[in-house]
């Protein structure tokens, strides 16, 4: 992605997040690069463009950072074995990563904070919030959780029930960072080694 595309699909995303995707129009985003909107109109052809460009990128660097920890980057159904890999180790290693990501990258952080202002005002933003932040990384932990079961890395147990306890933390966390907290990083390595320490074997 050259500069100019790169610096518009920022602005937008940090004006989505301050203002909500419809309340920001093409002239906006124009406006605050301080180009013309047939300027950007090269770049992007409209702003549902923009959006649709916004959330591939997230999945790029979604796969990215689960390729870097050593983590499956498909559904359970698409890699069974890349699952059957995943230690302890790893998975704390990427679920720290993901908390600064999610709090502290200069494209995650707006991203997910535009998802949780239009969840309530659009069916698609709701799913989009649920599949990226919530349910979604629910699940994957949880199928994480049942093949370390089956290959005895971890203790027998409810994989859903247990994912839901391990990821509840962090989600509480990413709020409070929201609000200022900047101890969340500490308190969620704590809370992972507590969790290990009762379930792993």
């Amino acid at each position: 992605m050259n500069d100019t595309k790169e610096r518009i699909l920022t602005t937008a995303l940090h004006l989505f997040a301050r203002d909500g995707y419809e309340a920001v129009s093409v002239s906006d985003i124009a406006q605050a690069l301080g180009m013309t909107k047939g300027a950007l109109y090269k770049h992007y052809k409209n702003k549902r463009n923009l959006f649709d460009s916004t959330i591939q990128r997230m999945l790029e660097l979604d796969s990215t950072a689960a390729r870097q920890y050593g983590m499956p980057e498909q559904a359970f159904q698409a890699d069974e074995s890349g699952y059957d890999q995943v230690d302890w180790d790893d998975l704390k290693r990427f679920t720290l990563a993901q908390f600064r990501f999610w709090t502290e990258d200069s494209f995650a952080c707006p991203l997910r904070r535009m998802l949780s202002l239009e969840q309530y005002r659009s069916e698609e933003m709701g799913k989009l919030y649920q599949e990226m932040v919530v349910s979604g990384p629910v699940h994957y932990t949880a199928d994480i959780f049942r093949r370390m079961m089956k290959n005895g890395r971890m203790k027998p147990g409810d994989a859903d029930a247990l994912a839901a306890q391990f990821y509840a933390p962090m989600f509480l966390l990413i709020a409070m960072a929201d609000g200022g907290a900047n101890d969340g990083l500490s308190v969620l390595q704590s809370l992972i080694d507590d969790f290990a320490g009762r379930w792993r074997i």
